[in-house]
């Protein structure tokens, strides 16, 4: 039995409710048919996996869990072999299963449509007349909305349930341009962000608004400044209160962010623009050794009293933009890739912020490098209230994900993320820092159950319903009470903010 315990005395706010275990045969390879979990809200969790066949269909396991972890049902579905999960989205009492061809771009799509509360499913074929692979999907009380790229264009197909046909929903499927968001209102109409050039080759943000059925109701183009451009952006509704829109800008073509700007957006389609500099923001170094961030911060000053701009390239990923009391909230977070050379000794990186190489021809990607997550306040106006910084240095990853996630309260703001094993935490009010970095561990199953750092093969924190989150992964244990007694397995741990 787990017994709700406080991970410590600094950090009482955080409690570890339970865990769940699923046995994994000890010499299977990590990625070979693993399990993964998707948040069903306050209607649990769902465990799912492929198991690969040797002849016939594959098998797709399904597991619901409730809020107390408690299994609901589970069952077995045939599934072509030709086929695997994209991405999971939830509808109300409806989980939708998006499935895309594994070999070519050229195959339909499947959804499986299945009901929370008992199981059972429906499967909607979808017809991929335009060969693309999707990037994200949202569903409506009507159909679902599947966006992706083209020959460098973005499109976004709307299928409909009712007629059971498909389309390319107006505005999209003309000019090269990157997919940023696509989300639905609580209006049940869909905002959907691009990213693309103007005539005048500036970077511009279109924001197209569309009904259930996919109607194009109204569009938005948000046009930078002189010398700017308007590389991602995230869009968000309080209320009725004004849009808000926010991300990252930059000069010319390049791929790296100088700043963040912020615009809000009236019911008429009139806008304002903020933008705010890396060197403006208070607290977006102190990720740094306090040596170097000081060295920055006093260039920062000498660059300011002798009138020259203040120049600082980021890749940032602006991954949340949320409604905090009467403010908006955004998290974005800063990384670099980093590269292997066969001309180099083992385990040498590249760095791009930092030099350049003789040997780029023969460089090999060797995953994402994080450095801190930056997290903003503002205004429904787009005025920025306050800012501060949490350092994720050491995680990496090869693909990019959201490392941190936000614990908003009434009188602080929690940030914390999963990495070997330990839950990483800092509490923050605006641009004070409450409590800093604290690593915490993740509470086991049984008495003397023992992790090691090298015990997990790969974990991740998401959200879950209300102040609740949820940890996953797979990892070996080692029971200390009992002569070799390991196991290794997939887990999930309940945790919650008070």
């Amino acid at each position: 039995m787990i017994l709700l315990v406080s991970l410590n005395s600094v950090c009482a706010q955080l409690e570890q409710l339970d865990r769940y275990e699923l046995i994994l045969p000890d010499n299977e390879p990590a990625e070979r048919n693993q399990f993964k979990v998707a948040s069903l809200e306050d209607d649990g969790l769902l465990i799912y996996r492929v198991v690969s066949e040797a002849t016939g269909d594959d098998k797709l396991q399904l597991i619901r869990l409730d809020t107390a972890m408690k299994e609901k049902w589970q069952g077995f579905v045939a599934l072509d072999k030709s086929l695997q999960i994209s991405h999971i989205r939830t509808y109300k009492n409806i989980v939708f299963l998006l499935f895309k061809s594994a070999r070519a771009v050229s195959g339909n799509f499947q959804v499986m449509a299945a009901d929370i509360k008992s199981g059972s499913f429906v499967v909607h074929t979808i017809e991929n007349f335009i060969p693309f692979n999707p990037t994200d999907f949202v569903a409506t009380n009507r159909g679902l909305m599947l966006g992706g790229y083209f020959n460098y264009r973005p499109l976004v197909l709307f299928y409909n349930f009712s007629t059971q046909r498909a389309r390319v929903l107006p505005g999209f499927f003309n000019e090269p341009g990157e997919l940023n968001q696509i989300k639905i209102n609580t209006d049940e109409t869909v905002d959907i962000v691009v990213s693309a050039k103007n005539f005048e080759r500036k970077k511009c943000l279109w924001i197209r608004n569309y009904d259930a059925e996919g109607n194009l109701n109204k569009t938005t183009v948000l046009e930078p400044d002189q010398n700017k451009h308007l590389i991602f952006g995230r869009s968000t509704h309080m209320g009725d209160r004004a849009q808000v829109v926010a991300g990252i800008y930059g000069n010319r073509n390049s791929e790296y962010s100088r700043g963040i700007f912020l615009a809000e957006i009236n019911e008429a389609g009139e806008y304002a623009i903020q933008y705010y500099n890396f060197g403006d923001l208070q607290n977006f170094f102190s990720y740094m050794k306090a040596n170097r961030e000081r060295r920055t911060k006093e260039r920062i000053e000498r660059r300011k009293i002798k009138g020259k701009k203040i120049r600082f390239n980021y890749r940032l990923l602006v991954q949340e933009v949320v409604p905090y009391g009467n403010q908006y909230i955004m998290l974005g977070e800063a990384f670099y890739p980093t590269y292997t050379y066969s001309t180099s000794r083992p385990g040498y990186s590249y760095n791009p912020a930092y030099f350049t190489s003789m040997y780029r021809s023969d460089r090999v990607f060797n995953g994402y490098q994080y450095t801190h997550a930056v997290v903003i306040g503002f205004d429904t106006r787009g005025k920025l209230v306050w800012d501060n910084s949490f350092e994720i240095n050491d995680a990496k990853s090869f693909e990019l994900q959201q490392f941190v996630k936000i614990a908003p309260d009434d009188d602080h703001i929690s940030l914390l993320y999963l990495h070997n094993n330990l839950i990483r935490t800092k509490i923050i009010k605006g641009n004070q820092v409450l409590e800093g970095k604290s690593a915490d561990p993740l509470k086991t199953r049984f008495d003397f159950d023992l992790i090691k750092e090298r015990d997990t093969e790969s974990s991740k924190l998401d959200y879950w319903y209300s102040n609740h989150f949820f940890a996953s992964g797979v990892q070996r244990v080692r029971n200390q009470a009992r002569e070799a007694a390991t196991r290794k397995v997939f887990f999930i741990n309940k945790l919650k903010y008070q």
